[in-house]
């Protein structure tokens, strides 16, 4: 499989991430995490991120977001070196991003403060249709199911109209008739919204369901070992011999026998 970096020239580059590394120092020692990642972002683009456990997935992720700082090379976004969090990023996590204390609706008011308040309610309708929520807009995050509550994060997440969503293992607590729903669920979101999308995932099929390009990436140190262009449409036939053949190359790139 070669490297696909034709969906960035053809869209235009919306992240760019060259020769990045990332070491944590703790009682005078030093640990290397990312080494030399070097990785590109169309704008809207869906790119999942894959890798051995503990390899620095999520590490990467925060730097994108501007969460922590490189101790070298640089990141990008639109043409501008990413010095901190910017409203324009927002991440999603695994049900850690839901105010417990507010209804559906408050959760997703919350960030849309600076908008007068008929703009305001406009917009949670408009994101409570969307995601699924229409008749919990006064449920708290308490009486709503773990599915539910991601629908809620995403909600929350998209009302502030951001231009990039940074997801980390979002739909990892879930069990797997749900995650299905979620997939489909984002998948469709992002048709509508077409907001550029860096989602890492554990999960192989999860990359492959719903990436437009998987960046594979190695053992700690990490860098990117390959990006592998996902050339089938949507809705992905699980069984289609192409499928299996993209799901088998990225487990063969981490090291996974594809028959176990």
């Amino acid at each position: 499989m070669a490297l696909a970096e034709s969906i960035t020239t053809r869209a235009g580059t919306k992240l760019s991430a060259q020769h990045v590394q990332m070491a944590f120092s703790r009682d005078g020692k030093t640990t290397p995490v990312l080494n030399d990642v070097n990785l590109q972002v169309a704008k809207g683009e869906f790119l999942c991120i894959v890798g051995p456990s503990g390899c620095g997935k999520s590490t990467l992720l925060s730097a994108i977001g501007g969460f922590l700082s490189p101790t070298g090379g640089e990141i990008r976004i639109d043409g501008e070196v990413v010095s901190g969090p910017d409203p324009r990023r927002i991440f999603v996590f695994q049900e850690r991003g839901v105010f417990p204390w507010l209804t559906v609706e408050g959760n997703i008011e919350f960030g849309l403060f600076k908008l007068a308040q008929r703009e305001r309610r406009a917009r949670v309708a408009h994101y409570i249709e969307m995601v699924g929520l229409r008749g919990f807009e006064k449920a708290y995050p308490s009486e709503l199911s773990g599915g539910m509550k991601q629908r809620l994060e995403v909600a929350r997440a998209l009302a502030v109209n951001p231009d990039m969503l940074l997801l980390d293992e979002p739909f990892g607590a879930l069990d797997s008739i749900t995650r299905l729903i979620m997939r489909g669920e984002l998948l469709g979101i992002w048709r509508e919204e077409r907001n550029t999308v860096i989602f890492v995932t554990h999960d192989i099929d999860e990359a492959v369901q719903l990436a437009d390009r998987v960046a594979v990436m190695s053992g700690r140190p990490a860098g990117i070992q390959q990006t592998i262009d996902i050339d089938i449409a949507h809705p992905r036939d699980i069984s289609a011999p192409r499928y299996l053949e993209l799901r088998n190359g990225i487990l063969e790139q981490l090291g996974i026998a594809h028959h176990v």
